[in-house]
Formats: structure tokens, sequence, C-alpha cells
């Protein structure tokens, strides 16, 4: 186990154009969960490549245990990588695959099977030791690359979008057997992802990044209650954060015809981005105060629906509605804010306000 530290590490592919990691900075204790999401592109995957040393860090430092890994080779620095692809030799058995690692640091066979069995019952994985990879799932697959790198016992797991090839029920259940099995062992890890539900349902702090700059990092429930600027509001919940440019006088805001508290100090400001979670918003009755949409989708989801309409001037917004709402495609409806889950950033940076 072990602590990591991104001081100021940069990435540059092009001297030209902006960095594709830009002076990160992020401390991580021992044994933390700590999930990197963000966009295609944001330097999510690259900043996990610097901290196993698959990719140079132009400006800065990449720190385990309090020691600079500049100069320290991938193979050095005590790090185990799950990638996406599985990465599985073809002609091994699943028990030849897991102590692949063990056998060239010249483990003996005794202890390399030892090791390899006692994983092999953590991941549930005792009956297929030798079976090859074509004769397993996809979820199995990942099990066993899991099982290759814990049987290392190294200091630094770096999980790289690691269910992004499994199907969406199977993904639901092994990000939970990740989960649980990262909290027994207790090894530090960094999991870099693009579904922002995976980030938030697994890790113990999640870090937003967005074109090579980190914007917030936090447990998954400040983010979700306190973003600190209309990026992370946008992407961090499904659905999005509406986030509408509306004005304001005094403390409220003119949302159609209805004023809503802002729960911010707007130091003079005339118009502000307000933002508002699907589930604050209510439908309210024809003629009473608020925002009229049009309703362009409605999504069943069983136990709760959502709505997607627009309003007359083009604006996106998203409402939760109970079971028994009755909205259709083509209805006119109207909503208003619920005044004390409101958010409110500026306009020119898209700051939090309070």
């Amino acid at each position: 186990m072990a602590t990591v530290r991104f001081d100021r590490a940069t990435r540059r592919f092009d001297t030209s154009s902006a960095p594709a990691v830009d002076a990160l900075d992020i401390d991580i204790a021992d044994g933390e969960f700590l999930v990197l999401v963000g966009p295609s592109g944001c330097g999510k995957s690259t900043s996990l490549r610097m901290l196993a040393g698959l990719e140079p860090i132009d400006e800065g430092r990449v720190l385990i245990d309090d020691h600079d890994m500049g100069r320290v080779a991938p193979r050095d620095r005590d790090v185990a990588m799950v990638f996406q692809n599985y990465a599985l030799y073809p002609t091994m058995t699943v028990a030849q695959n897991m102590g692949f690692a063990l056998r060239n640091a010249g483990v003996n066979k005794a202890d390399t099977r030892r090791q390899v069995e006692e994983a092999a019952r953590v991941l549930q994985l005792e009956e297929l030791l030798d079976r090859k990879p074509s004769q397993l799932s996809g979820g199995q697959r990942q099990r066993v690359a899991m099982g290759r790198a814990i049987v290392r016992r190294p200091k630094v797991f770096c999980m790289d979008e690691p269910l992004s090839n499994l199907d969406a029920k199977l993904r639901v259940s092994t990000r939970g057997e990740i989960a649980g099995l990262q909290r027994r062992l207790g090894v530090t890890t960094v999991y870099v992802t693009h579904d922002q539900v995976e980030a938030m349902t697994m890790g113990t702090r999640v870090a937003v990044l967005n074109a090579g700059v980190l914007q917030q990092v936090a447990a998954p429930r400040e983010l979700y209650d306190r973003p600190v600027n209309a990026f992370v509001a946008g992407f961090i919940g499904t659905p999005a954060m509406n986030l509408i440019e509306v004005p304001v006088e005094g403390r409220s805001a003119r949302v159609g015809d209805a004023e809503v508290s802002v729960p911010a100090t707007l130091g003079g400001r005339d118009r502000i981005i307000l933002g508002a979670r699907p589930e604050d918003m209510r439908l309210v009755g024809a003629g009473e105060p608020g925002l009229d949409l049009t309703v362009s989708l409605v999504e069943e989801l069983g136990a709760e629906a959502f709505a997607y309409g627009h309003t007359a001037g083009g604006e996106r917004i998203a409402v939760r509605l109970d079971r028994a709402h009755g909205t259709r495609v083509g209805d006119r409806v109207t909503v208003r804010y619920v005044d004390s889950a409101t958010h409110a950033f500026d306009v020119e940076t898209g700051l939090r306000l309070d």
C-alpha cells in the first residue's frame, strides 16, 4: 500500500497545443479508491499512464510514498495495471496468465501456485484455472486480469476503463465486485472511466477533469450537491443538471414568469447561470407562475420517469416525474424550481457563486 501524489504533473504531446494534462495536483491517501472521470480527451488515461510510467512527465512530478517516479522504470514502480482489453495471453491457461509476472520475477513454482490459488479464491475463479481465455466470458476475463494484478501484491492498482467492454448488466455487477475487492485488499487504486455513474458508485473520491485541467476532486456526494463550476454541475448526474442563463434582481432570479430565490451573494450581477437538478423541479398547474416547456421526450424507468422539454428560447430542461405522471410527448407543461435546491454560477467564469 502507498500514497500517491500528482505534483503539478504536466504532459504535452505537441508543444504548439495545450497540454494533454496541465499541472495536475492531487494527493491520494494510502488505501484510497480515487476515480478519474471526464469526457473523451480530457487527460484521464494520460494521467494514469504517467503514474504507471507508460507516459513521460514533461513538468512537475508524480510521487509514490513521497519518492519521485520521474527516473524510475515502470517495472520498478510496484504498480499493477489493469487494461480495458484485458491483455491476456490466449495460449496460456488462467493460472498461467495470473502467475506470469511472478514467474518472470523468479518466484518458485510452489509459491506461484499458492498465490494464484489465493487470488482465485478471492475472485471466485477456482474452477476456471485450467481454462484458456477463449473459454471465458467477458466478466470472467476481467476477473483474470484483476487476478494477475492481485498476485503481484503491488503498492498501487491502476485501472484504465476495465469495464467498458462488458454489457450493461455485467458492468453493474462487476463494478460492485471491484469496489468490494479493493476495500478488502486495501490497495491504493486509481481508476479511470468516462462513465460518471461508474465514478460516483465506486470512488472514495472522484476527480473531474476537462481539457487536461482538474476541475474538482471530492467525495461523490459533495460533487453532486456542491459542484464548483458549471462544467462539473453539467457533467455529474444523470440526467445532467439543468443550466440556463437568467436575469436577476436582488436575491431572486427571473425564470419564466416566476421568481426563484438564489442562495448566493450575487455581487451586483444582473445575469447568472441558474442550475437545478431534475429532481428539484416540479410540475405546476396551468396558469401558475413558472417556466413553460414543450415535452419532446419521456423516459419511462419504472419507479420514476424523466420528461425532457424545451423552452420558447430553445433551452433544454429535464424534470423527474413520479410513476403516475401521465405526461406525453407534445404536452405543454409548466415547471417550478424548488428554491432551496438551486445553484448559481457566474456567466463569464462558470464558477459557483456561493
